[in-house]
Parts: C-alpha cells; sequence; structure tokens
C-alpha cells in the first residue's frame, strides 16, 4: 500500500500569518527564513520535491522540518543550540526574570511601556523581596534561551469566515487527489515604473547605485498570475487594474491548459473581483471549480509561494523606463524559472527570495502574572 504524500498539517490563522510574516520580513540566510518557507510551502499543498527545489534543500530536510513542525507546532523553526556557560541562576528565579520581562512595566508601577535590558535589570536588583543582579549580556542571553526577543508591537486579524474550515477542507482534498488538475491564481502587485533597491554582489563599500525619482507619471499595473501545481509551472498577464474582465481572461487560460475537458480546480483568494455572476456562470458550464480560500488565510493558496522569486528577480535591483520594458522582463524570467525550474544553480538563486503577503500576525503584550509572595 502506497502512504500518503507527506503534508504539513493544517495551519491556524496564527500560524499561518505568522509565517507570512517570517517569510516577508526575515533574513533570506537564517534557518528561521528557510523552515518557514518550508511549511508555508507544504501547509498550502507544495509537494516535498517542489518544495525542496524552492529554497534549494535536500528533500530529507524539507521532510524532517515538516515532521517537527506537526510533532511541535512553530517552536520548530528556531534551532535548539547547545553547550555555553552554565546557569548562574536557579530555575525559580530564571522563571521570575521571564515573568518580569513579558509583563508591562505599567503594572509594575515603573512609568513607561516597555523595558530596555538595561531597565529590566535595574528593576529586577531593586525588586520589592530579594534583588536578583544580573548583567545585561547575561539578562539578553537567558531571554534569548528562552525564546523571548524585542519584537515591534503589530495589530493581528483572526479569519472571520464562518466556512473557514469547509474551505480548507474542499483546497485540501483537492491537492491530496486531484494535483494534476489543480491550479492557483491570484494578482501580483501593483507593479509601478521607478527604480527599485535591492540585494546582490559587489565590492566592499561601493554597491550598485540606483537613480532616485519624484515624478512616477507612468501609473501601475498587475501581474495576474496562473500556476499549475501539477506540472509546476506559473505564467500570467499584466494589466492596469483589477477586475472580474480580466480576471475571467485568466481563468480561460487555466481552463486552455487542460484542452481534454476534465474537470479543474482553481484555488484563488476571495477578491470580489473573483466571484461575480459573469465568472460563476463561465465556471459551471465549464466544469471548473472555485475553491475560494478563508478570509485572512492566503497562505493557503499555493502561488503566494512562488510570487517571491517573481519580485527578486524582476523588480528588485530594476530600473525599468516603462511598463513594456517591465512585462517582457518579466515575461522572460517566466520563462527562464518554467525552463530552469530544476536547475541547481537557480533552486540556490530562489533561496533569497522575499515572499510578498498582505496579512500579518502581531503577538500581545502580556505573559504569566507575577508570583505573589507568600
Amino acid at each position: 500500500m502506497v502512504s500518503a504524500p507527506l503534508k504539513a498539517r493544517r495551519l491556524t490563522d496564527p500560524e499561518g500569518q505568522k509565517l507570512q510574516r517570517i517569510v516577508r520580513r526575515g533574513s533570506t540566510n537564517s534557518v528561521r527564513y528557510r523552515r518557514a518557507m518550508m511549511i508555508l510551502a507544504s501547509s498550502s499543498g507544495n509537494t516535498v520535491p517542489v518544495i525542496a527545489r524552492l529554497v534549494a534543500a535536500d528533500e530529507k530536510t524539507v521532510r524532517e522540518v515538516i515532521h517537527a513542525f506537526n510533532d511541535q507546532g512553530l517552536s520548530c523553526l528556531d534551532p535548539k543550540w547547545a553547550g555555553g556557560r552554565p546557569r548562574l541562576l536557579t530555575p525559580d528565579e530564571e522563571d521570575l526574570v521571564i515573568q518580569t520581562a513579558t509583563m508591562r512595566p505599567t503594572k509594575l508601577g515603573r512609568p513607561f511601556t516597555r523595558w530596555s535590558l538595561r531597565k529590566l535589570a535595574a528593576y529586577l536588583a531593586r525588586r520589592p523581596g530579594p534583588g536578583l543582579r544580573i548583567g545585561r549580556e547575561s539578562l539578553r542571553a537567558l531571554l534569548h534561551r528562552n525564546g523571548i526577543t524585542f519584537q515591534r508591537t503589530t495589530t493581528w486579524k483572526d479569519s472571520p469566515d464562518p466556512d473557514r474550515d469547509a474551505k480548507l477542507d474542499r483546497i485540501e482534498q483537492v491537492m491530496e487527489y486531484f494535483a494534476d488538475r489543480v491550479f492557483a491564481f491570484d494578482e501580483f502587485g501593483p507593479l509601478g515604473i521607478r527604480p527599485t533597491a535591492g540585494s546582490g554582489w559587489a565590492r566592499q563599500g561601493r554597491p550598485g547605485r540606483l537613480a532616485a525619482t519624484y515624478r512616477r507619471t507612468h501609473g501601475i499595473t498587475y501581474f495576474h498570475g496562473c500556476y499549475s501545481v501539477g506540472s509546476d509551472t506559473l505564467w500570467g498577464i499584466n494589466h492596469r487594474r483589477k477586475g472580474g474582465a480580466n480576471t475571467l481572461k485568466a481563468l480561460k487560460s487555466i481552463r486552455a491548459a487542460r484542452p481534454d475537458g476534465a474537470p479543474i480546480y482553481v484555488i484563488l483568494d476571495n477578491l470580489s473581483a473573483h466571484k461575480g455572476p459573469a465568472i460563476c456562470s463561465w465556471a459551471r458550464r465549464n466544469k471548473v471549480e472555485l475553491c475560494f480560500t478563508p478570509t485572512y488565510a492566503s497562505w493557503a493558496n499555493p502561488i503566494e509561494a512562488h510570487f517571491g522569486p517573481l519580485r527578486q528577480f524582476t523588480i528588485a535591483n530594476s530600473h525599468h523606463p516603462n511598463h513594456t520594458v517591465q512585462t517582457r522582463a518579466l515575461h522572460a524570467y517566466l520563462r527562464w524559472r518554467n525552463a530552469n525550474a530544476r536547475d541547481p544553480d537557480v533552486l540556490a538563486a530562489q533561496r533569497r527570495e522575499r515572499a510578498r503577503v498582505r496579512s500579518e500576525k502581531g503577538l500581545r503584550w502580556g505573559g504569566r502574572p507575577l508570583a505573589t509572595a507568600a
């Protein structure tokens, strides 16, 4: 009996949004970024070989990360480094430091909204009861060991979609049983005409330079992208705006990719331009099932993980004079990408991608209350 393909378990909304934030803002050379890419790609239906090509990793490594996520959750993103000096504080004292660091200073009578290492160390040394003397570097290392880092406060949003589970169930079902007939669609943009900074090899102290601009008179375009899960092929067309007519054109190109007339499944988000009466009527007549992702859950769309390289290799470090040149460069990359999807050098370059996402997940202030003195 053939075992089912390995895949990450279904993400919760906080997990999906946090992974997108890591992929968007994290360092492309970090272990945390690469592991987040593996989990995000797997949860959206990409197979282990496709993920290995995407992040330039061994398939065994991808499988280990997916197994670790299924067992441990997001704690698998951080390597478990060993070694270091023995602890100078007792476990109870360390626990007290962690509780204090994760509380708002105002709750402890301090007139500021966040701790710095200096303020936290000073408070611990002079706190009511037995004080704890600890240096700032030791304090930083202690917090880091316990997964506490200095982070920007952000907002969060959970999916209010009442059909969230049903939609995710359907997406998982078609990805598992009909992968060769599953496609994904989404818009990528807006794409403006302006010098866009990026990164690349250069002599130390002499980075590549782009001219500044204060006049942007060309307007914007959107790339309407289509992705075939079965063949790992990406294509699309640029339009001046989003809209039902342009969405329908993209869906017709997807239908043309399977001229045998077999039913196909298209995963896309809940944008109003994606589900107008004309689109729904056309889909019914042409054996196209539209599988919508839940609200605020764009991470469930397989195409999201493939938009990052598109931005990294066609927009970053560019200075296109107009939309015609920009569109030609974008489509030249698509032809190159589809022809060289398995090339090791291409995979190594894709590892540095910075995927674009539209939703984020933040962390609330708070923590465990301090233990009351006996």
